[in-house]
């Protein structure tokens, strides 16, 4: 299949380029710079590319203030809705009359704040409670009976080429003494969410949208993880209550054949940021 991805530079849409050529898939990366080890075709986001010649759009481009999703508009929420729901927009409609299959990369903040504890599934009545996730709810909406949006949790994966990692912060303060807030949440390997973006472009009827989430994971554990592995002292924030936390149900994205890593994709991925870290 010939694929176009946005934002294939970043955190997201790195390994999921990377996944996909790995299956023997032509990606070309769509973007202000090229990305080595791809075909790169020049584009910025709230421009029409040129779609013809794929035969799916993978979208996981977005404009925000640096390390922020939620809060990411910063002191401009105009231009941060006119670049990614503008933006996205225009781009949705380019790949439609090139006929190609679409996948976008949304967030579970579509959710918004549902009670501690409420079990999130797809048909649940979406609510977002900051911008970030209604400029991603809007965006599904314009989306649907036209592609799939994958509502993810967080990422996380070894380094990107030319970027930080998503601990870079958390990691650095608890490596100088410092003794992290505690805080827990759901995290999803980028590897796992890499696979459910093909497997839903293998579909003849995808649906519109689809939870991807996987582990639950307590920012206690994870930095003791990283001081094993890392082999750095520190300060471990106290655990934090497991019934806070709202997991997506992903019984939709499981019946596809899809089966996350669990636990276990998490110690390579502290390996390699530990190696990176060296």
């Amino acid at each position: 299949m010939r694929i176009a991805i946005t934002g294939a530079s970043g955190l997201v849409g790195w390994p999921i380029a990377r996944w996909l050529a790995a299956r023997g898939h032509e990606v070309t990366t769509l973007g202000r710079c090229p990305v080595p080890g791809f075909a790169h075709q020049p584009w910025h986001l709230g421009e029409a590319p040129d779609l013809s010649g794929h035969d799916a759009l993978v979208h996981a481009a977005f404009a925000h203030v640096p390390g922020r999703y939620r809060g990411g508009e910063g002191d401009d929420p105009d231009g941060f809705i006119r670049a990614n729901l503008k933006g996205t927009l225009t781009l949705f409609d380019a790949a439609a009359r090139a006929a190609l299959r679409v996948v976008f990369l949304s967030s579970r903040a579509v959710y918004g704040a549902y009670p501690p504890g409420t079990r999130l599934a797809e048909d649940l009545p979406p609510r977002p409670d900051t911008l970030y996730g209604e400029v991603k709810l809007k965006a599904e909406r314009a989306l649907s009976g036209r592609g799939t949006s994958l509502r993810a949790t967080g990422v996380y994966g070894p380094p990107v080429p030319g970027r930080a990692h998503k601990w870079v912060d958390l990691f650095t303060r608890f490596a100088a003494g410092e003794r992290p807030v505690p805080r827990i949440g759901t995290e999803v390997h980028a590897e796992d969410l890499a696979d459910a973006v093909e497997r839903v472009l293998a579909l003849e009827t995808p649906p519109a949208v689809l939870n991807v989430s996987d582990i639950v994971l307590d920012r206690h554990d994870l930095l003791a993880r990283y001081a094993r592995i890392a082999g750095v002292p520190g300060h471990l924030p106290d655990r934090t209550d497991s019934a806070v936390v709202s997991e997506m149900d992903t019984v939709r994205l499981r019946g596809l054949g899809w089966h996350p890593q669990g636990d276990a994709g998490l110690d390579p991925v502290l390996h390699a940021i530990a190696a990176f870290e060296r």
